[in-house]
């Protein structure tokens, strides 16, 4: 058999080139980074003995404190090295507190003239010796590690849940010595000075003045040039887009006169049928996603009772917050599956026999991980004995807490999926040039569960700084960069397929979005890991390319108002209804959110020097409610209703509650953000810069009344997301399920939800003229395209 001729590339090669050129040098330089992670991270000592050389811990029991930490979920209540929970104290600033303040008064109480000096040059002088790993620490070190481990036995041991934790949390000694240990450890490098260096393991952070941890040069000068790299970067943007403006982004030369094909008049697949049980999996989710966010605000607005409720007896708020942060990965991931399956036909133009199986085949793995993995992390969480230690219950790392199996079998489940994808559209792949439209969907689907699965990498054994390293690839790279180009992919895919924007603007929008974001997102990576107990170079290319991340934001914000002209002209000349409104303003939003939530928000707190002194407090929520509702939230939501539009029939479709939705949502959103998080963050950066950052991190500050007044104000947005936004989808999506249209065929035409008109001359009976229907399609191959 002859091999089928593929089509022509519809794009020029310099774009190939360029986005070649990025990822090979962003992902060369993540290499060079990944190796020093591992050659010159933090030393874990073997041994940490006193000075008469009997054991204080081990390396052993530092990686047994670790995997306590993370099985009990105590990273979703606090945080170590900066990352985690923002309820609980920083265990490196709180334990470097307690040995200071013990250590000092002893040196008082001893009669050294100088208790201060003594104090720094105590626990700033390295004794690590790493020919036989053994860690010298001095008799006072050791003394303030058994005062501060029945500090932590008591904390723990509390029976009440007055901290948020359950009643008697943990009590084994021997686990209490271990955290303290791994508490300890992380600690110890935050002042030991790194050999040939006048600064700590953690680049001084985190801000404590009794042992002279203040901002290094490197904070302060890659700060300064990281402002720079930012205004040349947006410098370049504009000049660029003012020489040529007209050749990429939402612009084209010719509006065609277009009907939108309504529902009803669209086909639907036994596969895309399917997707409606999805969707309301995905309302269902985000309902309970919304609620134990309530929950977890209100543990901060009132610590010791939820309106009469003991809550922690039941919920405690660790176990809450894991809910809450695994469930906004799951449902906005689950749309982003579902809407891809629903798209795959209209690509490919037919869709594979049981197809259907395979979704629903599909949404039952999905559900099993969803429901196995949070039984898992409460079994975790409530300390179940027999369930300690198992990779099927045993909570990781935070955003990637569900246990290793689970972990896995998601990575698998996506691999299925992309699988599915495949099979759907590989008609089509056939006949497509390797850089045109449906390559580069199954390209950007593909990257999902492969730079998801790179999160396997983060073991609860794995050195912190390592695990740190790999887990930030699916927190950072994974959400902030590949499921960003999926979520463009998408959305310039639906505009194409609806005949607002032609294939190779499409295809240019996409490419210039690779490489904008790849430019600076892949290695801007680096800026969660500045005090991770890596060296110094991880924070100098973090900073200098994560400053550089708002660029390709700024320049979406800017086209956002092109593409909205750009849909309105080709709305107003079509002789029928658009039938998306709510979808595309789904979409507009996500623009929006996308350079307030992820450019703004984000570069507020990514500059080292901001970093420094706010890294786990309310300002990192804030950039991350921002981003991850405001992008990927509102993105998920507008892909469901751009499918159920097709699946609810006409006469059902309940258009009121769709726009009840979008703007409850929206202002809950931005109610969340101005009326709490931001000041909230505001207050307590001014506070951790004025005052210090283990006060500003303790519960005394935030349980503080000015504070509570500000997390009670979030309560009437918090109404209008849940009420006003949340449950109309919920029951939008039920109509899905409840009234879905039947099957109609397993052959539709490619890309076509719309028809092109074609003018016919007046006539004299007429005096006007009229549009006739000429022909079906969609910007086909042999289409004209804009220069």
């Amino acid at each position: 058999m002859e091999p089928v001729p593929r089509s022509e590339r519809l794009i020029a090669k310099g774009w190939i080139q360029g986005v070649a050129l990025v990822m090979i040098f962003g992902f060369f330089v993540m290499g060079f980074l990944a190796v020093r992670t591992y050659t010159d991270a933090m030393p874990q000592p073997e041994r940490v003995v006193d000075e008469q050389g009997r054991i204080v811990f081990t390396g052993a029991d530092i990686t047994s404190g670790q995997q306590i930490f993370l099985r009990r979920g105590l990273q979703q209540y606090g945080s170590i090295v900066g990352h985690g929970g923002y309820l609980g104290p920083d265990y490196t600033a709180d334990y470097l507190r307690r040995s200071a303040t013990l250590i000092e008064a002893e040196l008082r109480a001893s009669g050294a003239q100088d208790p201060r000096a003594a104090l720094v040059k105590m626990v700033r002088t390295n004794r690590y010796t790493e020919a036989d790993g053994t860690l010298r620490i001095t008799a006072a070190q050791a003394r303030a590690f058994e005062r501060i481990r029945q500090h932590y036995a008591d904390f723990f041991g509390a029976d009440s849940t007055k901290y948020g934790l359950i009643p008697r949390a943990i009590t084994d000694p021997a686990d209490i010595h271990d955290l303290t240990a791994f508490f300890g450890w992380t600690a110890w490098a935050a002042a030991a000075e790194r050999p040939g260096h006048d600064y700590s393991y953690t680049n001084n952070w985190p801000p404590e003045p009794r042992v002279n941890n203040t901002p290094t040069a490197d904070i302060l000068v890659w700060s300064g040039l990281s402002l720079t790299a930012l205004l040349v970067g947006a410098g370049v943007l504009f000049a660029l887009y003012g020489r040529w403006n007209r050749q990429i982004g939402w612009h084209g030369t010719e509006v065609r006169p277009l009907a939108f094909k309504q529902p009803g008049q669209v086909g639907i697949t036994p596969a895309q049928r399917a997707t409606a049980w999805f969707f309301f999996v995905v309302a269902a989710l985000f309902l309970l996603q919304a609620l134990l966010g309530a929950a977890v605000e209100h543990y901060r607005a009132d610590l010791s009772s939820f309106f009469g409720l003991d809550l922690a007896q039941i919920l405690p708020f660790n176990l809450a917050r894991t809910w809450h942060l695994q469930l906004a990965l799951f449902w906005t991931a689950a749309s982003f599956l579902a809407a891809g399956i629903f798209l795959a036909p209209y690509i490919s133009g037919r869709e594979p026999k049981k197809q259907h199986l395979l979704v629903y085949g599909l949404l039952g793995a999905v559900t099993v991980v969803v429901v196995g993995s949070m039984i898992g992390e409460a079994l975790s969480i409530f300390g179940v004995e027999w369930a300690k230690g198992s990779p099927l219950w045993d909570q990781q790392w935070e955003y990637l807490d569900l246990p290793k199996v689970w972990q896995i079998l998601l990575s698998l489940g996506m691999f299925i999926w992309i699988a599915i994808i495949y099979r759907a559209i590989r008609p089509r792949l056939k006949t497509e040039n390797r850089a045109n439209l449906p390559w580069v969907f199954f390209y950007a689907g593909l990257a999902i569960p492969g730079f998801y699965a790179v999160g396997l990498l983060a073991g609860t054994t794995s050195h912190l700084t390592v695990g740190e390293f790999w887990r930030f690839w699916v927190v950072h790279l994974w959400v902030e960069d590949f499921l960003e180009l999926f979520t463009t992919v998408m959305v310039a895919y639906i505009f194409v397929m609806l005949g607002v924007v032609r294939r190779k603007i499409a295809l240019q929008l996409i490419f210039l979005d690779i490489i904008l974001y790849s430019a600076g997102g892949v290695i801007g990576t680096m800026h969660h890991l500045y005090f991770s107990g890596t060296p110094v170079e991880h924070m100098a290319l973090g900073a200098f390319f994560s400053a550089m991340e708002i660029i390709p934001l700024t320049f979406l914000t800017i086209e956002a108002w092109t593409f909205l002209q750009l849909g309105s002209r080709q709305e107003s000349r079509s002789s029928a209804p658009f039938p998306h409104r709510w979808a595309v303003m789904f979409m507009v939003a996500v623009g929006f959110w996308n350079f307030l939530g992820a450019g703004v928000f984000g570069f507020l707190i990514n500059l080292p020097i901001v970093s420094y002194y706010q890294i786990g407090t309310a300002l990192t929520a804030n950039h991350g409610h921002g981003a991850m509702m405001g992008v990927y939230g509102m993105l998920a939501v507008g892909l469901a209703f751009f499918a159920l539009r097709y699946l609810i029939p006409a006469r059902l479709w309940p258009d009121k509650l769709a726009k009840l939705s979008f703007w409850s949502l929206n202002i809950g959103l931005a109610w969340m953000v101005f009326a709490t998080l931001l000041p909230l963050g505001v207050i307590q950066l001014w506070h951790s810069v004025n005052d210090g950052y283990y006060e500003a991190r303790s519960l005394d500050y935030i349980m503080q009344p000015g504070n509570a007044v500000l997390e009670w104000l979030r309560m009437p947005g918090d109404v209008i997301f849940i009420g006003g936004g949340v449950l109309p989808f919920l029951y939008i999506a039920w109509l899905g399920v409840r009234h879905r249209i039947r099957s109609t065929t397993d052959t539709v035409p490619i890309e076509e939800l719309f028809t092109e008109k074609q003018p016919v001359p007046a006539g004299p009976a007429t005096g006007d003229a009229r549009y006739a229907s000429d022909r079906n399609r969609t910007g086909d191959s042999s289409a004209p395209e804009e220069a």
